[in-house]
């Protein structure tokens, strides 16, 4: 049995063209907000957060949709496809009223625009899992994640390349006010968009072995989860929002961090964090192929270990020091291990014919914490003596407590070996 990466890659294009588009929302529109419209932080980073309250009810809505769909195209494909087009048109149209300062224009196009977005996310990511056999879902994953990566990584060339940066007075990068930004929004619509017909081209869904097809025939009809893969699956979704709730505590601060407890500038911290992001990308690979000899869940434990390790140690320090860079090196390569085993096992504890409702729901707890941990964290950052000192205790009490609940999962892993797989088949018919 092995995986086949040709198909896994193109699949991934989908989901490198959505990571292409939140590389550059993340990046340009906060600025846009502030310099160009004159909103204050407050109503920026308000707006800023609609993509999340969105996906909160969008991502399982329409993950589950599609698990209902059956079109000449496929059930995953049409979403994609007619989402991306729709996105791509939506922000070349957001680029216009960008370009003549017409803000409500501009309000109303980035909401549809970002409505699109959670319309097919869910479907885009359930496409690999559809068409890859259980055993190979890590790889595939490791695989989709690497592909992803990359359409990011072409935003930030893009942006890096097109648009001009200056220093502010506290020593930012910032954006210069007096050039366009309709050249970034076009190039990032056109990837978007020749990424997935790329992929619709070449990869036939209703061409492919759909392994949910041989299941609900094995099945005979949608099979009902057991009281302990029921609990199995709510485990791994606090899992989820708990290990997101520390890592995000930690991105989101941790420039701040820099400035209020080493007393360095607030650009430091990018080379950190950076640094977390190649690791977990060289990272990926390796850890689909580890997972498939120890396990996946031993694979995430160690992962959550190897992350709250480093956050307590992260937490001695008080000066600036090369050994940091180690620290979040290893942060992103436990990372890597937690998000390319986790998502496998959700959707595997699930029937076959629901695979999309499952993976909306993955993405909803890791939304819910990327809405609570800045808020959590900010408050206890603001009322306690500690100030940012609090930081790296609370990304370890979180991501401690995520270890605990991972440990009790008792479904969705895979482990090598016959006996091993025969007990995994027969995994609906115990408690």
């Amino acid at each position: 049995m092995k995986l086949n990466y040709k198909q896994t890659v193109l699949i991934g294009f989908a989901f490198m063209s959505i990571l292409a588009f939140w590389q550059f929302y993340d990046q340009v529109i906060p600025y846009i907000l502030e310099s160009r419209f004159g909103l204050n932080t407050f109503i920026t980073n308000a707006v800023m957060s609609i993509d999340n309250i969105l996906a909160l009810f969008m991502l399982p809505l329409f993950g589950a949709l599609s698990d209902k769909t059956n079109t000449r195209l496929g059930k995953r494909t049409p979403y994609i496809l007619f989402g991306t087009i729709a996105a791509s048109g939506l922000l070349v149209l957001l680029s216009f009223f960008e370009e003549r300062l017409f803000f409500t224009g501009f309000m109303i196009t980035l909401i549809a625009l970002l409505v699109v977005m959670s319309t097919y996310r869910s479907p885009a990511v359930a496409y690999m899992p559809d068409v890859t056999e259980k055993p190979l879902r890590s790889k595939g994953n490791a695989v989709i994640n690497l592909i992803g990566y990359i359409g990011g990584i072409f935003a930030t060339i893009v942006m890096m390349v097109l648009l001009k940066s200056e220093k502010t007075a506290e020593g930012e990068s910032t954006y210069k006010s007096d050039q366009s930004f309709s050249p970034v929004f076009i190039i990032i619509a056109a990837f978007m968009l020749a990424s997935v017909i790329v992929m619709v081209l070449l990869v036939k869904e209703n061409r492919l072995k759909h392994i949910t097809d041989d299941e609900e025939v094995n099945h005979e009809g949608k099979r009902t989860l057991s009281k302990g893969e029921k609990t199995s699956f709510a485990l791994i979704l606090v899992s989820v929002f708990l290990w997101f709730c520390a890592y995000n505590a930690v991105t989101t601060a941790f420039s701040r961090y820099c400035v209020n407890v080493w007393g360095v500038s607030i650009g430091k911290s990018s080379g950190y964090l950076l640094l977390a992001t190649v690791a977990a990308i060289a990272a990926f690979l390796p850890l689909g192929f580890i997972s498939s000899r120890l396990g996946r869940k031993k694979t995430v434990l160690i992962g959550i270990a190897l992350m709250t390790v480093c956050f307590a140690a992260a937490g001695f320090i008080r000066h600036e020091t090369p050994l940091m860079y180690a620290i979040f090196a290893l942060v992103g390569v436990g990372w890597a291990a937690i998000n390319v085993n986790s998502y496998p096992m959700a959707v595997e504890i699930g029937s076959g014919s629901d695979i999309g409702k499952y993976t909306g729901l993955y993405y909803t707890f890791s939304m819910a914490a990327q809405i609570a941990t800045p808020l959590l964290s900010g408050l206890i950052i603001s009322k306690t003596d500690f100030g940012y000192l609090s930081l790296f205790p609370y990304a370890v009490i979180f991501s401690a407590a995520s270890f605990v609940t991972m440990s009790l999962v008792r479904h969705g892993d895979y482990k090598p070996g016959f006996e091993n797989a025969v007990m995994e088949n027969l995994s609906g018919t115990d408690d």
